[in-house]
């Protein structure tokens, strides 16, 4: 119709033939017929009947009009396409008979009869729109697979949807179920995850999220109750810095409404092993911490009880002892009850050391390598008892600001482990380093090792391993956590690293000299 405008306007004089405006009407018809029936009601593929229909009526049109309207037979392109994007193969095939008739049915119709160029369209006919038809099927299959593909990734990404909401709401359920507070981050320390257990408070300040009235109501102290906790060491800070630790003792609020927390991290792994963000979990032990006390306090009470007769004790052995004229056989028994009562003696004041609330430091300048000398000097006759070599290997001077008292302690603690564990033959070596930041004791032995299993327990009190049991190895578990507590009380660290069947190796690392703790410090 847009053509027939265009012709009128472009050339008034153009005279109309009858068939040619008949042919208008079939096309009229055909667009009627397209807005008025109802295809959804028929079979699907009723509709083809529409472009079938106007293959013959472009053909009639184009053999009826002038020979300024042969361009109408262009328009046979758009029936042939809607045929071949039928996506069936039929569809291809009719587009061509049906181009085919559009080219032999209309002069037959009209009367027209044949000349040459209507022999030559319908050879060339045919082949010009099966290429187009071709090419229209080509498509329109093509179109339609990936539909087919999108509308399964979409499905697919329902479903995964659908999957994750599920596994969210059963995660949500989870944390919220437990009493223990979690609580995610993301790489740069922002909160992505957090449960009901941490929305009070409390939570919001131990997760490192409080208001400016959670910070004046709630504190938060390390793990003496009395220093507040330094913004680098709280635990989400460390959490955002890529820290991992473990059982991290802290404690929020003030007064009786003070409660104790143990901070637990573990750091999320990307695909790539980058570090993605971190897992918190708090949770509260006060009650825990408490009857610890309770028991630490007992502890206490009955080791002074036991101090004093036991000195008594060991005053008249060693009385007894010093007698002239003591039968042998007599002053073997007193030696012997001497030695147990001595050991019985030291035990309780470890019990003492180990179960008081406080330990009190005297620091002041002294050398690391002088300390760790006398020990290993006091030892040496326990070693050579045992058949074992002990050695000592120091770079010099380690000067540092330490209660030499303490640390010997800590040092003969050490040694006297690795003695005790380590068979006859083997050897337990001491070195001492110094590299301007920190000082460094090294008590490396040869002796039966422990397991992973084993050394996660190694600091606490009364542990003893396996091999120490079967063994009978002497000891009450309390050495470790005594000399953990004194180096922990100097600013230092100390770690384990050991494999059964390999021996052990105790690293002790304590500020150089110019960095002072303080004169108190709390276990």
């Amino acid at each position: 119709m847009l053509v027939t405008i265009l012709t009128r306007i472009l050339n008034p004089e153009l005279a109309w033939s009858g068939p040619f405006l008949y042919s208008l009407g079939i096309h009229l018809f055909l667009l009627a017929a397209c807005a008025l029936v109802p295809w959804r009601r028929v079979p699907e593929r009723a509709v083809l009947i529409i472009p079938l229909l106007d293959c013959l009526a472009i053909g009639i049109t184009r053999e009826a009009a002038d020979q300024y309207l042969a361009v109408l037979g262009f328009l046979l392109v758009f029936p042939v396409v809607w045929l071949a994007a039928d996506r069936r193969r039929s569809g291809v095939l009719l587009a061509i008979l049906f181009t085919v008739l559009s080219a032999v049915l209309p002069p037959v119709i009209l009367g027209t009869g044949f000349d040459g160029p209507d022999f030559i369209r319908i050879v060339l006919l045919p082949v010009i729109v099966g290429a187009i038809a071709l090419t229209a099927y080509a498509i329109a299959n093509a179109l339609s697979l990936q539909r087919r593909q999108l509308e399964a990734q979409a499905c697919e990404v329902r479903d995964l949807l659908a999957a994750s909401e599920e596994r969210e709401r059963l995660i949500g359920t989870v944390m919220d179920t437990v009493s223990v507070g979690v609580c995610a981050l993301d790489a740069q320390g922002g909160i992505v995850l957090m449960n009901h257990q941490l929305s009070s408070r409390v939570g919001r300040t131990i997760t490192g999220t409080p208001t400016p009235d959670d910070h004046a109501d709630c504190p938060v102290y390390g793990a003496d109750r009395k220093h507040p906790l330094p913004m680098e060491r709280h635990p989400a800070f460390r959490a955002a810095r890529g820290e991992s630790f473990t059982d991290e003792l802290i404690w929020a609020g003030e007064g009786t409404d003070q409660k104790a927390y143990s901070a637990t991290c573990r750091l999320i792994e990307g695909a790539g092993g980058q570090r993605s963000g971190a897992v918190l979990a708090f949770t509260d032990v006060t009650a825990l911490v408490e009857a610890l006390s309770a028991k630490d306090q007992f502890v206490a009470n009955v080791s002074h009880e036991l101090r004093t007769p036991l000195t008594s004790i060991v005053g008249y052995l060693d009385l007894g002892l010093a007698e002239e004229g003591v039968d042998p056989e007599m002053e073997f028994f007193l030696t012997v009850a001497r030695r147990n009562a001595e050991r019985l003696l030291h035990l309780v004041g470890d019990l003492l050391t180990i179960a008081s609330d406080g330990m009190t430091i005297e620091p002041r300048d002294a050398d690391l390598t002088d300390v760790v000398r006398h020990s290993v000097q006091a030892a040496e006759p326990k070693a050579k008892a045992g058949g074992i070599t002990l050695n000592l290997i120091s770079d010099g001077s380690a000067p540092g600001h330490f209660d030499p008292a303490r640390i010997t302690q800590a040092v003969d603690n050490l040694i006297s482990n690795a003695i005790k564990y380590t068979p006859r033959g083997g050897a337990v070596t001491v070195q001492v380093s110094n590299d301007g930041h920190e000082l460094r004791c090294e008590v490396t032995d040869t002796g039966v090792g422990m397991s992973e299993e084993e050394l996660d327990q190694a600091f606490t009190r009364f542990f003893r391993a396996a091999n120490a049991h079967s063994s009978t190895i002497p000891g009450a578990g309390l050495g470790l956590a005594i000399t953990r507590s004194i180096i922990q009380n100097h600013r230092g660290t100390i770690s384990l690293s050991s494999s059964p069947g390999t021996g052990t190796s105790a690293a002790v690392s304590l500020p150089a000299a110019g960095a002072k703790p303080p004169s108190l410090v709390v276990v």
